[in-house]
Parts: C-alpha cells; structure tokens; sequence
C-alpha cells in the first residue's frame, strides 16, 4: 500500500470502526481509509455487550462515570460527540433506540448483532477496506510515516496511524493487550493495569457457605478507613466471593485503591437503630425458636446463620430468649455492614473492561494524537480510561473514536496539500 494515501485504524472494535467511519467520511475518495484487525472478523466484543442486547450508550454520561488517573480527559471528546450524537449515528444508520432502567439505551430490537450489523453496512457504503487476521508485532515512525508489521511479518504502510487496539479484558473477544506493547514501544507510558468492572474476591471464605445466594441491598468500599464507593442493586454470593451490579461497578474502585473492604448492608432503608429494634422485637415473639430460625421470614436463612455466627454465636442451637441487648446490637451492626477484605478481582477473562493503560498526559484531549509521536492517534479503552457499567464504556469509544477520526482525516488532507 502507499503510504501516502493510507490512514491505518489498528482494530475492528467500537472504537476503532466509528474512528474509520469518521475518518472515510471526511478522507472521501482523496485516501483510503483501513482497519486491521487481528481476529477473523470485527466486533466481536460488541456483540457480547448488555448481555447480547448491546447497552450502547447511557441517557446520563459525565465525566465523573469515568475513572483513571486523570478522567478529566474525557471531558471534550464526550462534548464534542455526546450522548445525543451517539444517537443520531446509529438511527442514521438504522438503530432505533430504546431508554430502560438509569438512562440504559439500546437498540429496540435487542440485539447486539443490530449495531454491528448497521455499521458493517456503512463500512462498505465507504468503501473501507477491513483487513482480519492481521496481529500487529511492532510500528515503526519514519519520515514519510509509519510502518506497520504483523507478526506473520505483513508490512503495511501509512500517513497517519490510529490505535483501537483495546486493553487486555475478555481477549476472547480480541483484547489482549497488545496495543499497550506497541504504544510503549513507540515511548509512552503505560499505567498498571488491572481488570475491572468484574467479580470480587474475598478473604473470607463463608462465602461459599452462601454461594447462589442473592439480596438487593446497599454496598460500600472502604479504603483507608474511608468510603471510596458506593453501589445499590443486587449482589450475588459466589464460591470465590461477591457478584453482581454493584459489584462490578465498585471492582473499578478497587482496582486502583490498596487493601479494599466491602460492607454490605441487607436493610439499607433502615437505620443501625431501626434493625435493633426489629431484632428486639422479634426475640419476643420468637422465644420458643433456635437461632437456626431466626431470621426465617427476614433474610435467606443461610445469611442469618452467618450474621449469628459473626455476632458471637456459635451454635445455631443458642435458644432466641437468651438473646441480650450486646449480640442484638451485633447483630443489627452485622446486618448493616458485613464486612469482607478484599483480596483481588476475578481475572481478565471474566473483566468488562481494563484499569490503566496509555497515560492520558501523553495525549491531546483535543485531538486525540499523540505528544510524542506525529501523526499517531489513539481511542477507546487503549487509554489509562474506563467507564462504569451501564453504556458510559462504549459512551466512551463512541466520542474518542469521532475525535480520533476526525483529527487523524484533518491532518491527512492537509499533508495531501
């Protein structure tokens, strides 16, 4: 290929396809826009989104739905393509949007196949070319442009060069971390990563004893003695630890702060007080009854033998009329904060998204091109940037991926000139 009239997108996921879609627009017929991608077909990932119906944005993204070490980069990228324009896009295209719970959207037909489907069909109405199979091993700067090599020793040349290549979460899927290795052989820095928006780990193992179990309540990460975070919704007792919503949700806080407790709180509308006076009054009517039976008709019966067990009462056979005001006020202090030490997250397999990657200091907000390398650009989750659950991640690749396009097609016409 001629290096002079190539604008490389290196990878076929959100960003990276809406960052070709962009660019060709643009670029028209006075270049080629390509996307190399490693797998044996695009978007994968965004099939395996919202559980297969593809949460493709969300009605109520800021900045502060984002998390690395500095998530204000976000910022002019989410103005410059919002929420609104996300939408436009995609009905353009053929996606008729649905809202659901916490400003959720997605596609009416609920399928996540819908919108890769529609922008399989705007890739070909602009004629951009999709190279599969192509697994980046290195890219080299020169004075025309960049050099890329594959690690079946492919050599593509091009002007400009924009990195989607992802972070390491669900490589199953096509992220594997390797856009990290080619942006650090290129001189940028590379925070620590760690998986997120995924299942928790805890040390303590009376989590199997529960594991199945599930209960909407209220919970809390502590760190330093002080709450980092904080989540309703449905949590799930797992054999390895804690799963659900909010669990994925506060993994992201987790992941980037030391030695992490969580707190869970079974009766989150309640007070510390209201519980123990719950609990006092249901020692007077339950007097005949053991602790195995206490909590029947107020907790799954397998989380009240726990809460007795961590109130000091060893056996379940401890009879309810011995109860006295010390382990009810336990108790009620158990049900409003059990606490679990955290000691990790499950791994990369089972993670949404990556914590870390390229230093957002080494990049232009405005631009999305590198500071270090001309005519680089990158988008998506390449950055030391990740969203919560709920769209705000493919929000993300939505507006970095316009914003990479668009600078990287400006500066090739210009160098067309």
């Amino acid at each position: 290929m001629n290096k002079k009239n190539v604008l490389a997108v290196i990878g076929g996921g959100a960003s990276g396809l809406i960052a070709g879609i962009t660019a060709k627009r643009i670029i028209k017929d006075n270049g080629r826009v390509v996307i190399f991608e490693r797998m044996d077909r695009i978007g994968k990932k965004i099939l395996a989104t919202g559980n297969g119906r593809c949460n493709f944005t969300n009605m109520n993204t800021s900045v502060s739905d984002f998390y690395g070490k500095n998530p204000d980069f976000v910022k002019y990228a989410l103005q410059k393509f919002n929420v609104y324009d996300t939408l436009d896009f995609f009905e353009e295209l053929g996606i008729y949007p649905k809202e659901e719970d916490n400003g959720k959207m997605y596609p009416y037909s609920d399928q996540a196949s819908s919108v890769l489907d529609v922008m399989r069909n705007e890739l070909q109405r602009l004629n951009i070319e999709i190279v599969t199979g192509f697994d980046v091993k290195v890219i080299n700067k020169n004075k025309n442009g960049f050099r890329i090599i594959s690690f079946s020793e492919e050599e593509i040349n091009a002007s400009k060069v924009i990195i989607a290549m992802g972070g390491c979460a669900s490589p199953n899927l096509g992220s594997n971390g390797s856009g990290f290795t080619v942006l650090k052989s290129l001189g940028h820095t590379i925070t620590k990563l760690n998986p997120a928006l995924v299942q928790m780990k805890t040390k303590e193992n009376i989590v199997k004893g529960l594991k199945g179990i599930k209960f909407m309540g209220n919970v809390k990460i502590i760190a330093k003695g002080e709450i980092v975070g904080e989540e309703y919704g449905e949590v799930l007792f797992t054999d390895y630890g804690l799963s659900g919503p909010p669990i994925f949700q506060l993994s992201a806080v987790s992941a980037i702060n030391k030695d992490c407790a969580v707190l869970l709180d079974f009766m989150p509308e309640l007070s510390e007080k209201d519980v123990f006076d719950i609990l006092s009054e249901r020692k007077k009517r339950l007097t005949g009854l053991t602790m195995e039976d206490f909590f029947v008709g107020l907790f799954n019966k397998r989380i009240g033998n726990v809460i007795a067990k961590k109130s000091g009462i060893e056996k379940l056979s401890f009879n309810v009329s011995n109860l006295n005001r010390e382990t009810i006020w336990s108790m009620a202090e158990n049900i409003k904060g059990l606490y679990f030490d955290i000691i990790g997250q499950n791994g990369w397999n089972n993670a949404q998204v990556t914590s870390g990657g390229a230093s957002t200091r080494e990049f232009n907000d405005k631009t999305m091109e590198s500071l270090k390398v001309n005519g680089l650009y990158a988008s998506g989750e390449v950055f030391d940037i990740f969203g919560r659950c709920g769209g705000f991640n493919l929000q993300w690749a939505w507006s970095s991926g316009t914003l990479a396009g668009k600078s990287a097609a400006k500066s090739f016409l210009e160098g067309l000139k």
